[in-house]
């Protein structure tokens, strides 16, 4: 399931976010947090963890995604790394194919998190730059994703993806990860598919309706049944 999030950032916080992901911010090299299979195919920068920067920047992404009822319902999220962000320009400009690792530990917090999900935020909108899109490999083919800044992409954390060179310009982005409440992903998107048709029904005929009701419940004995809180 790809799901794009719109507006996850009022255009007030894409702002705020990148006066502090300007030239002079403290980027480091990218293959610092990349796996063995990922550092002889990464290039990019990403703000230090442990930057002021950084620490300002996390709660900003954090409290977005908290007010966001559609990844709620989708990610169902039990925990969410502590968000990341990088830069694709210059001689730092891709990130080739790769699969996020299964269990990821965050340099500030020691926590660690399974990937079951990915997400991207953008901070760039798509005329700053050329190239730079996220490649999601899929069944149905190839997702090529560039969205709007303010904009975020969540997808499976099993997908193998890249991001493809930036020839112009600056990419600059939030990524992450998120541990789901329901590991299955057959599962999750069973219980979002569901949630999405009840919230029409409500619409249709009221929260009073007994279909409505009776489908409240089921949604939450599947939740009951497959959630690891």
């Amino acid at each position: 399931m790809f799901l794009h999030l719109k507006n996850l950032l009022t255009a007030e916080e894409v702002a705020q976010a990148r006066g502090l992901l300007a030239d002079d911010a403290p980027w480091v090299d990218g293959r610092t947090s990349a796996g063995t299979q990922a550092l002889s195919h990464k290039r990019n920068q990403q703000l230090a963890q442990t930057s002021d920067a950084a620490s300002a920047l996390r709660p900003l992404v954090l409290a977005a995604l908290q007010r966001d009822a559609l990844f709620f319902s989708a990610a169902l999220p039990r925990k969410i790394f502590n968000p990341l962000f990088n830069r694709y320009s210059g001689d730092s400009n891709f990130y080739g194919a790769h699969v996020d690792g299964a269990v990821l530990r965050s340099q500030a917090t020691g926590e660690w998190v399974r990937s079951d999900l990915s997400c991207t935020v953008f901070f760039s909108d798509p005329e700053e730059y050329d190239g730079g899109e996220l490649l999601i490999a899929g069944p149905g083919g190839d997702q090529r994703i560039k969205l709007p800044a303010g904009d975020a992409i969540l997808y499976p954390g099993s997908t193998v993806h890249q991001v493809t060179p930036v020839t112009r310009g600056a990419r600059i982005a939030s990524f992450f990860w998120v541990q789901s409440m329901v590991r299955s992903t057959e599962q999750r998107q069973l219980l979002f598919a569901m949630d999405m048709d009840l919230l029409r029904l409500r619409q249709r005929v009221g929260e009073s309706d007994s279909a409505v009701v009776g489908l409240t419940g089921t949604y939450h004995n599947l939740l009951r049944m497959w959630a690891d809180a």
